[in-house]
């Protein structure tokens, strides 16, 4: 039976094996938990905004340090590779898929260069770029996967609030950072992945609160 990942189940497979083992071939996930609004309010905010600087051949503020680059200019196409229904696809020889959807694409000459939104509460910690690197890997597989180039790295812009000014709008601090990526790694997981899925469950990870709630007496 061919599976469909993506970068979050394949974020689910590096937490739980087990947990991701029983959600794709059990149809067993875990209990939903509460997920702000904020952030997937932020993301179309986001989009919309980066958006009106494209059509208008610019770059936003945020990104004016950059030289040499501009945004992916094709409307239709970035519509695709955005939709979480789509995405950037790539599929095996066993008929497996792989799918990922972007928040944006940087140009540089014949290369592209992802970049990811992420809104956070707090200032960055000296470790929080490096959360994002799997799923980054995985964006530029997919590309280079359907025939486009890539540089060999990819941005995080992240967001987080600095203050309330006198008219009562929230002041967003920003961080643009340069990550190194590595397709081999995104590749690598995805075998990994597809390799556990067709052998037997999983023992429980120690670290895995549902493994632990659902294995105690």
């Amino acid at each position: 039976m061919p599976y469909k990942l993506s970068p979050s189940s394949l974020n689910l497979f590096k937490e739980c094996p087990r947990c991701f083992w029983l959600q794709f071939n059990k149809g067993i996930k875990r209990p939903d938990t509460i997920f702000p609004s904020l952030p997937s309010g932020m993301d179309k905010v986001l989009k919309e905004h980066f958006d009106r600087f494209m059509m208008k051949h610019e770059l936003p503020p945020e990104l004016r340090s950059l030289k040499g680059i501009k945004l992916f200019e094709d409307e239709e196409l970035l519509g695709v590779w955005r939709s979480n229904f789509k995405g950037i696809q790539w599929t095996d020889k066993e008929g497996n898929v792989l799918r990922g959807a972007v928040d944006n694409i940087l140009v540089k000459k014949d290369k592209l260069i992802v970049l990811d939104y992420k809104t956070r509460g707090f200032p960055l910690k000296e470790d929080t770029a490096d959360h994002y690197k799997d799923q980054l890997d995985i964006y530029n597989f997919l590309l280079r996967e359907n025939s486009y180039k890539t540089e060999n790295y990819a941005y995080l812009l992240f967001y987080h609030p600095n203050k309330v000014n006198e008219k009562g709008d929230v002041i967003f601090n920003t961080d643009l950072i340069k990550i190194k990526i590595d397709v081999k790694n995104a590749r690598h997981l995805f075998d990994e992945a597809i390799s556990t899925l067709k052998n037997d469950i999983p023992e429980p990870s120690k670290e895995c609160q549902f493994c632990r709630f659902s294995s105690s007496p």
